[in-house]
């Protein structure tokens, strides 16, 4: 956590984060097949980031349902 950053600002920002890095996963593997280049390692982290972001999605969840 940074300083003085709550447990859900914290949360809700992995989630945002993770967004990011899936959307430039994405963008990295369209760029790549453009340019007639090998996508399997490129698309194996790009499941391990929407792995992560279900988990970060599921800790939000947990975390809002906490607050109720």
């Amino acid at each position: 956590m940074r300083a003085g950053e709550t447990e859900l600002e914290m949360v809700r920002r992995h989630v945002e984060e993770g967004a990011g890095h899936i959307a430039n996963q994405r963008a990295l593997i369209a760029r790549l097949r453009e340019d007639g280049l090998p996508t399997q390692e490129a698309e194996a982290l790009l499941e391990t980031f929407e792995d992560l972001q279900r988990q970060h999605e599921d800790h939000l969840a947990r975390t809002l349902g906490k607050q109720v």
